[in-house]
């Protein structure tokens, strides 16, 4: 077993380094250009719903009060008609990274804490560096990625995005595991 007190340094430093490549991958002329295309109409779209002054936040059209609407001839119709969508509704105004960017610097601090503590109670200082990147690859990656796939299952999010979404977390893990096996104490 390794004390977190050991492993600050693989922790932080890691969590920059997925930092940068997450900025690089996103900002880059990578796989994530089209992610989101426009919608049709947009103009059009963006006239009709911007009278009803919409309140940021998630959102499901239709949605039924309980499980008895929902059996209800006039929710089928509604479901049948469309469009059915699961929405979210951002602050109008230009958006600002920097909330995002630091919150998202705080989760990759979060992935890496936690897969300090699940590689220093599997692995005692000294283990050789295949070993701890084992361990903490397969610990970033669970942090990284496996959550993804709910928006896929339950909410039809396109399964495209979440494939890339997990590549990226596997590119995350590997980056944990590389520092955490560089810098594993002796």
């Amino acid at each position: 077993m390794t004390g977190l007190d050991a492993l600050w340094l693989p922790i932080l430093l890691s969590a920059v380094i997925v930092f940068v490549a997450s900025s690089i991958i996103h900002m880059g002329p990578f796989w994530h250009r089209g992610d989101y295309p426009k919608v049709p109409n947009q103009d059009k779209v963006q006239d009709a719903l911007r009278p009803l002054a919409i309140p940021p936040g998630d959102y499901m059209l239709p949605r039924a009060a309980n499980m008895k609407e929902m059996r209800t001839p006039e929710h089928m119709e509604k479901l049948t008609k469309g469009p059915v969508m699961v929405l979210t509704v951002l602050p109008n105004g230009p958006g600002s990274m920097s909330r995002s960017l630091v919150l998202w610097f705080l989760y990759t601090v979060v992935v890496s804490f936690f897969t300090a503590y699940i590689t220093g109670r599997a692995l005692p200082a000294g283990t050789e560096y295949l070993r701890v990147f084992q361990i903490a690859g397969a610990a970033a990656f669970v942090g990284y990625s496996l959550a993804l796939l709910q928006m896929s299952i339950w909410y039809r999010r396109a399964w495209k995005l979440t494939v890339k979404a997990l590549f990226d977390g596997l590119i995350y893990g590997l980056l944990t595991a590389g520092t955490f096996g560089w810098l594993w104490p002796h």
